[in-house]
């Protein structure tokens, strides 16, 4: 699988994992106040082992410490991935 990039797309208020022009996986999310909810995260399943769920976990996790938010994983993999990835856990609300 090639290079996997996430980017924020605010208006769909969720982050996009793709390969190329192929959409591979997203994480939904809601902004409440300085809270980023984290509360769905799909991966397509030819996707599914390839690092697709932490790329995006990763990718939001960071850019909620970057702009100073809180974050309440709401997903269960997100709250999974939190867990098994402690360097997150101060972000949790």
């Amino acid at each position: 699988m090639a290079e996997i990039e996430v980017e924020d797309n605010p208006q769909r208020h969720r982050y996009e994992a793709t390969s190329g022009q192929e959409l591979l996986g997203v994480a939904l999310y809601e902004r409440e106040g300085d809270v980023l909810v984290l509360t769905h995260t799909v991966v397509d399943r030819a996707a599914e082992g390839h690092g697709v769920g932490s790329a995006l976990a990763r990718t939001a996790l960071d850019t909620a410490r970057d702009h100073g938010l809180r974050v309440l994983p709401r997903c269960p993999f997100m709250a999974g991935w939190v867990e098994r990835h402690p360097e997150y856990a101060d972000l949790v609300a």
